[in-house]
């Protein structure tokens, strides 16, 4: 039989994201990130002006960040440690929506902070990706780690017989975003790895 199998996201699962993103758009950019909300296209100011920044214009800023300053990112407490205890018992790889041209630096940097894993990007939402991956695996059983729930209900309505597990280890943003678990779509919510990683033990 094989191995079962992990897949996680990256930010604010593995690394944070939210936190050096607010501070290179204030020190790169002029441009304030209130974290009390978790849609960006709300969350970011002019500084000088107040203004909103465009949604187009927040979305240039993201991949810019991704193409600059992935350097300022930094592992999400537990998480290290956490992923290497479930690697001795199941493949884990990595499911993170950058485009596709990130994909190498996201496994540098992954490896830099001690997480040698495999890398898949998408854009949208997950569930067909998760899928994919499922059929090249062909695990005994999934378990799917994400942050934000509208990638939880793409996974629930594309490979329901996946374990969900909704964390969000950024404790800025975690009280903001919408809960999977409670819209019915993932299996838990646990937003630290601590408890989390008993949990995903007892489901592998």
């Amino acid at each position: 039989m094989n191995r079962p199998l992990i897949i996680s996201d990256c930010d604010e699962v593995l690394l944070h994201m939210v936190v050096p993103f607010r501070d290179w758009l204030a020190e790169q950019h002029g441009v304030l990130f209130e974290l009390g909300s978790a849609d960006f296209t709300h969350a970011l100011r002019h500084r000088e002006s107040g203004a909103l920044v465009e949604r187009e214009e927040v979305w240039r800023l993201l991949n810019r960040f991704f193409d600059d300053a992935m350097h300022r990112q930094s592992p999400i407490a537990g998480a290290v440690a956490a992923i290497g205890e479930l690697a001795c018992h199941a493949d884990v790889v990595v499911l993170t929506n950058l485009l596709d041209h990130h994909q190498a630096e996201r496994s540098r940097q992954l490896e830099t902070h001690g997480l040698p894993l495999r890398v898949f990007t998408n854009q949208g939402p997950k569930g067909p990706k998760i899928r994919a991956i499922i059929g090249e695996y062909a695990p005994s059983r999934t378990i799917f780690i994400d942050d934000l729930a509208q990638h939880h209900g793409s996974a629930a309505s594309e490979t329901p017989e996946v374990t969900r597990l909704h964390l969000c280890g950024e404790p800025l943003i975690a009280p903001h975003i919408a809960c999977a678990h409670r819209a019915g779509h993932a299996h838990a919510r646990i937003d630290d790895w601590q408890t989390a990683l008993p949990w995903v033990l007892e489901r592998i």
